[in-house]
């Protein structure tokens, strides 16, 4: 009796000794406990997301992917895995499980080894939220003591949502919802039992326990889980055989990405960064642009088809890099594609190698593992690359292009057969040979109704260069410039009819003692030429003497009315020619003007965000349009349009007020209703831009007698409704088309990066067909057919518009001649816009032609 006294003290003793030294412990690290309230209103890291203006996923940026998700969202079986493995007794225990430990410690007396974990899910969700891994012992107590708090103001449920989606699960997946879509690309409601047990088996070792990592670590730690199931009581002992024969079957799954557009979705990151803070990649936010999906894929593939059109007919630049050489071992099918692996795929360019090369055959390995078959008609084009001014004659045989062992670039092609009345549409495929241009492109197009960005290509590829050349690239814009200066002029008094000789100009320089003589493209001359084809045939010499009739400074002016930095226009005559230089979206806001009717729009990306609760934050308010035809209806409107006019040309002064103070997180936070409608300014008037989009349409259209611009590529759309203006510089560096349809403003560019190459030309070949391009590159071949191809898919549903005449527009009939009244229908006149008051008075029968022209004055005739 004394003995069991003697120990029932004893046990007395350690029994108070122990609660005394945790109490200790506590008391010593409760001033260092986290406050767990904070759990209550915790809001879980997720990543930001980008989406089109139709709401498809373009991208999403951030270390952690997470899907929060609720528990009645999760398959009870998912759960029930996690709890069998993880913490079998959870819903019985208070956040530390002291049967969970002196089983654990049991188990490792007796095994001499850590086979089983005493840390209760609570326990877990407390390091996770609070703690680090490091383990030391006041860690594990810290862990201890947070767990019982967190018992005390959380509910087992909320305890077990917050512990399934924050979890750290492997490849960058916290949480179950973001693991069955890294592992599965399934939702969880998706998956079976198996896969459930495998994400339910994770925690014990992510990074080498996962399917990606290794397929038999998984395998068997899913059938432990499974095990674990069964003895608790959550599955049949027919399930668990059912799930443990089942192979898994896995690989990584990025985020579902539905729109390729890299370079709209690093703007729109860097938008959000710059407002938002490092934060916005873990606030959740859902981040919409004004981008199309249809446009942005149509801007895509227009422009990289483009370039690649580009870059073939100037010559085929050999093989990437030789992997084995004629006499040496070639390397087999798995070789190949493991001496390809870290090879960039650019779009739809594939690398591979050349494994046979026969007549006129070649077979190739891919980078995926297809071994494919290159044809004649697919590698035909492939002339020897010489300058960007010369190639080698067509080759005849495929060994004189291709040589077993080489690294290469191909392209699997598809081609649609339209349907007829007989047939249904045919779309078939055929590999061809390619290569990575040498220049580059950049496509931009808005809404100039109120400058929204409709789609934007930055380059070829974003993985080779991720320079944004749509918002960042400043090229000198060629004859792109001139519609701005006529609408100078136009402000001065010039009409469509106005004569300009188209007559050689020699400048003389006293000071540099050289001479300037601006030339025509083609080296032609027409003496005295009415304005409107001046600007359709995009004359040199008749845009020079077009900027002296506005004046110098004037222009200079007038041009920052679209947009145009001040310092980026040269105080010089070949400003009219294009020396001035602007990103490919300054020349679309600029051009937007002329298609919205004289309106100054700015271009946006960012249409709205939303939290992670889908509450909005920010909503764009760009300032629209409001046309004469909406003021006469919106009294209101007129009135602020007026306003937004008289702000846009008041001179510019510094603000004595205090800097305004950059908001806070919070207030940014703030749920918010979206904006009142603001309207644009009016730059020009209606009438100026009329007769500008006139001269844009003859671009393409020309006219009777002068049936081609030089944008007549563009006819084959076969609609009246559009208008545009090439652009080429000195030596071909730069080429751009820039135009309007219906709603829609779009510019492209094609060009080198480095400055000192030039686009070059092309020689004919009979050969390879008679509707090969040859001759020098322009706007009009170059960087035209992207726009075309662009606007035949953007108009594709949209009816061709009538035209609409503004209030003082008149129609008079013209003689062809002299611009001036004619009095008969023949095919010397023609009928012309003219803004009222400005339309001629004087007949054509009435002109001399010393009046016409004067060569001894051709420098003072416009």
């Amino acid at each position: 009796m004394k003995f069991i006294k003697r120990l029932l003290i004893l046990a007395i003793i350690c029994i108070t000794l122990g609660v005394g030294t945790i109490f200790g412990f506590y008391l010593y690290l409760k001033p260092d406990l986290p406050d767990v309230a904070k759990l209550k209103n915790i809001e879980l890291q997720t990543p930001l997301r980008v989406y089109s203006a139709d709401g498809e996923l373009i991208s999403q940026f951030g270390e952690k992917r997470r899907i929060p998700l609720t528990l009645k969202q999760m398959p009870p079986l998912l759960i029930d895995g996690f709890i069998a493995t993880e913490d079998s007794r959870f819903y019985e225990h208070h956040g530390v499980d002291p049967i969970g430990i002196a089983r654990a410690a049991f188990v490792m007396l007796t095994s001499g080894h850590a086979r089983q974990g005493a840390s209760t899910i609570t326990q877990q969700l407390a390091r996770n939220f609070f703690l680090s891994n490091k383990k030391t012992f006041s860690r594990k107590i810290r862990e201890a003591f947070i767990a019982i708090h967190i018992e005390q103001i959380l509910t087992k449920d909320q305890i077990l949502d917050l512990y399934l989606n924050k979890i750290y699960l492997g490849y960058r997946a916290y949480g179950v919802g973001a693991a069955a879509q890294v592992y599965f690309g399934k939702n969880v409601d998706q998956l079976t039992l198996s896969e459930m047990a495998v994400i339910a088996g994770l925690p014990k070792a992510p990074s080498t326990m996962n399917p990606i990592y290794s397929i038999d670590r998984a395998t068997t730690r899913r059938n432990v889980v499974l095990d674990r199931m069964f003895k608790e009581g959550y599955i049949t002992q027919a399930q668990m055989d059912q799930a443990r024969s089942e192979p898994i079957v896995s690989h990584y799954h990025r985020a579902e990405i539905q729109l390729y557009a890299p370079y709209v979705a690093e703007r729109a990151r860097a938008w959000m960064v710059n407002r938002y803070g490092e934060d916005a990649y873990t606030m959740g936010m859902d981040v919409y642009t004004t981008v199309n999906a249809k446009l942005q894929h149509a801007a895509q593939q227009s422009a990289v088809d483009n370039l690649l059109n580009y870059d073939e007919r100037h010559g085929y630049r050999g093989a990437t890099a030789v992997i084995w050489k004629p006499g040496q071992t070639p390397l087999n099918a798995n070789q190949i594609v493991e001496k390809l692996s870290n090879q960039p795929t650019y779009g739809e360019l594939i690398p591979a190698v050349v494994t046979n090369v026969e007549q006129q055959t070649a077979t190739v390995v891919t980078k995926h593992g297809q071994t494919v078959t290159l044809h004649w008609d697919g590698m035909k084009w492939a002339r020897k690359f010489q300058t960007n001014k010369a190639q080698g004659p067509a080759p005849t045989t495929a060994s004189q292009i291709l040589t077993a062992g080489q690294q290469i670039w191909v392209q699997n092609k598809t081609t649609t057969i339209a349907a007829t009345a007989d047939s249904a549409a045919v779309t078939t495929s055929h590999w061809v040979l390619s290569q990575v241009p040498g220049a580059n492109t950049s496509f931009v197009a808005m809404s100039p109704d109120n400058g929204a960005i409709l789609a934007m290509i930055g380059g070829f590829n974003y993985t080779q260069s991720k320079f944004n050349r749509a918002t960042q690239s400043i090229r000198q814009v060629g004859s792109g410039i001139k519609p701005f200066i006529y609408s100078a002029a136009i402000e001065k008094g010039l009409t469509l009819a106005t004569l300009i000789n188209d007559a050689p100009i020699t400048k003389w320089d006293k000071w540099q003692g050289t001479a300037w003589r601006p030339k025509n493209a083609d080296g032609r001359y027409g003496g005295p030429t009415r304005a409107r084809i001046g600007l359709a045939r995009s004359i040199n010499v008749m845009a020079i003497r077009v900027l002296r009739m506005a004046g110098l400074d004037f222009t200079i002016n007038y041009l920052t009315r679209f947009g145009f930095k001040r310092s980026d226009l040269p105080r010089a005559e070949p400003l009219a020619l294009g020396a001035g230089s602007l990103t490919p979206l300054e020349l679309a806001q600029g051009y937007s003007v002329f298609a919205n009717g004289g309106y100054a729009v700015k271009p946006f990306l960012i249409n709205k965000v939303d939290n992670s609760s889908g509450q909005l934050i920010y909503s764009a308010n760009p300032k629209i349009v409001c046309d004469d035809v909406c003021q006469s209806q919106n009294p209101q409107a007129k009135m602020q349009v007026e306003l937004a006019t008289a702000a846009q040309n008041a001179p510019i002064q510094k603000s004595l007020l205090p800097k305004a103070e950059k908001p806070t997180l919070a207030q940014l936070e703030q749920v918010i209703t979206p904006p009142a409608v603001r309207y644009a300014p009016e730059v020009i008037s209606e009438q100026n831009a009329f007769l500008v989009r006139q001269m844009l349409t003859s671009n393409i259209w020309g006219e009777p007698g002068h049936p081609y611009g030089t944008g007549f590529r563009a006819r084959v759309l076969d609609r009246h409704d559009i208008g545009g203006k090439t652009g080429t510089t000195n030596d071909s560096k730069d080429a751009w088309y820039t135009g309007f349809g219906p709603n829609i403003v779009a510019t492209t560019w094609v060009g080198f990066d480095d400055h000192r190459h030039a686009l070059g030309r092309t020689s004919f070949n009979k050969n390879l067909g008679k509707n090969q391009i040859t001759g020098g590159e322009y706007g009009g071949n170059a960087a035209q057919p992207a726009w075309i191809n662009f606007m035949r898919a953007a108009l594709k549903n949209t009816p061709e518009q009538p035209l609409q005449i503004p209030t003082d527009i008149v129609k008079v009939r013209i003689d062809r001649a002299t611009g001036k009244l004619s009095d008969h229908n023949g095919s010397s006149s023609i009928y012309e816009y003219f803004i009222k008051g400005t339309e001629p008075t004087q007949s054509a029968r009435q002109v001399t032609y010393e009046q016409k022209f004067d060569t001894e004055t051709a420098e003072e005739l416009f």
